[in-house]
């Protein structure tokens, strides 16, 4: 009977030694500012204070009572991962260096404000803000750590703002998330060849976004916003594939085939306080100051499903991380502005804690880009940001049958390309 209450703690522990169960995630600590919109060319500069578009919705839902106009915005975004992992003397596992595990990736977003009346505005967004699919070659080093590994969110928003004063405006949202997961990794038989293990399922999350924006001068607005935690619950049994006779007794005795996994992570709740100033009728200059709670999302849940079901949770020692960035906005001509920022973002996860299915760490990045009014309520935008995350240290060890897994992230860059469309009315 004791055997009974301890068996799912020991096939849970199991399937972590055989590398299942890491989150993975994208940017510094990351929840991502690229969303098919002129914040990209800001690097995100002013992101809860500007309010100068549908976006707000998402950014701070206070914003939409500020636009002049009702307004539908679109977004298309492509993005250029370039990963590359360079493997060490120290790494006991022979193959490939993985490829790059990401590459090109599209995105896109929409939204739409509509004015009830002058104080007054409701909205809705459409949009992904965090997420990342990486799928490393088959016969890489790190096959027995990660061979794919993916969560991708895609967010449905609706919201509502009202500005009480003509210099205090407030606004809320529901954050309703559809997330998918999916995670692939090798198992070393006992003759050395190679087996695989796969758990892949799908949920919905549920959430708030919560904002203000007051604006004490002409001219000067400060946003703050709040995006709160949800948790995704995933459920699957594990699927097996080329497993050995040795290792397939083993699963038998535990009864380990068959068995459903729960698996429970978080999003990160997020703060984020911004200030817009402008200088005159052509220059504004903007700043960012944000926190995300990234030490709950290397956290992960995990439950054998049966009748004495137990669970264990797996820490993958993540902690919470800061984001700073500056922005400028210059209107030379009516029909033209032009934009720049820098941002950074504080990592997720020191070096000896890193895993390769969440290559993760501080984030530098620089956007420009121009929007121009093609005619009285037309606008369209292009932006371009580079972001780079340099010399993130790999060095993993979970025992002989995944062996020693060191390295580093040398050359990993990121290029965000997007093309933005508003129309007013």
């Amino acid at each position: 009977m004791k055997r009974e209450c301890r068996q799912p703690l020991i096939i849970a522990s199991l399937f972590t030694a055989m590398g299942l169960f890491c989150p993975s995630a994208w940017a510094g600590g990351i929840l991502m500012y690229d969303i098919g919109t002129l914040d990209t060319a800001l690097s995100a500069a002013g992101w809860t204070a500007r309010a100068q578009d549908a976006s707000t919705v998402f950014k701070n839902p206070a914003g939409m009572s500020l636009l002049e106009k009702s307004q539908v915005q679109m977004g298309a975004q492509l993005m250029y991962f370039d990963i590359s992992f360079s493997p060490n003397s120290q790494t006991t596992t022979t193959g490939g260096d993985g490829g790059n595990p990401v590459g090109w990736t599209p995105a896109g977003s929409l939204f739409y404000v509509q004015k009830l009346t002058p104080d007054l505005s409701v909205g809705v967004g459409i949009f992904s803000y965090f997420g990342l699919d990486l799928k490393y070659d088959d016969n890489w080093v790190g096959r027995y750590y990660a061979q794919e590994a993916s969560t991708i969110g895609v967010t449905f928003m609706p919201a509502v703002s009202y500005r009480i004063t003509p210099w205090l405006s407030i606004g809320a949202g529901l954050n309703v998330t559809y997330a998918t997961m999916k995670q692939t990794v090798a198992v070393r038989n006992f003759d050395q060849s190679d087996g695989q293990i796969k758990v892949e399922d799908e949920d919905w999350a549920y959430g708030v976004n919560v904002g203000v924006i007051v604006q004490p001068f002409k001219g000067t607005r400060i946003g703050v916003d709040y995006l709160s935690q949800m948790k995704l619950r995933f459920s699957d049994v594990p699927s097996f594939s080329g497993i050995g006779p040795g290792l397939d007794a083993l699963l038998r005795a535990l009864n380990a085939y068959n068995k459903s996994l729960n698996l429970g992570m978080y999003i990160p709740q997020m703060v984020m306080g911004s200030v817009y100033q402008e200088l005159g009728s052509k220059w504004a200059v903007m700043a960012n100051v944000g926190w995300q709670e990234w030490s709950k999302f290397g956290k992960v849940d995990v439950t054998i499903v049966n009748n004495d079901a137990r669970s264990i949770t797996i820490d993958a020692k993540c902690e919470d991380t800061w984001h700073v960035a500056g922005g400028v906005q210059f209107k030379p001509v009516p029909a033209w502005t032009f934009m720049a920022g820098v941002a950074y973002d504080s990592s997720a996860v020191e070096d000896q804690y890193r895993s390769v299915a969440v290559p993760i760490g501080e984030q530098y990045r620089v956007g420009l880009g121009a929007q121009w009014q093609v005619i009285k309520d037309l606008k369209l935008g292009f932006s371009y940001a580079y972001g780079v995350l340099p010399n993130m240290k790999v060095d993993q060890n979970r025992g002989p049958r995944a062996g020693r897994l060191s390295g580093e992230y040398s050359n990993f860059s990121v290029d965000f390309f997007n093309v933005n469309l508003e129309w007013q009315f």
